[in-house]
């Protein structure tokens, strides 16, 4: 699965770093990030990640994540 992190639609609430802590992370204005890949929007989901990469994106009050199944 192919994610995509939009940072400019980030409203900082926290929700997808408490839903999927091993993929999202925050610059320290609180935008999205993705763990370890600080300049990257795209990022390969592994399996067991998938999940709750899907929980959060779907719970994202501003559409900031993006999901695409490959």
């Amino acid at each position: 699965m192919k994610c995509e992190i939009v940072p400019e639609r980030c409203i900082a609430c926290g929700l997808c770093q408490t839903i999927a802590p091993e993929i999202f992370d925050y610059t320290n204005d609180g935008l999205v990030l993705f763990v370890g890949e600080s300049e990257a929007t795209h990022e390969f989901i592994p399996e067991p990640q998938q999940a709750a990469v899907i929980q959060a994106a779907k719970r994202c009050p501003a559409h900031a994540i993006l999901y695409q199944d490959s």
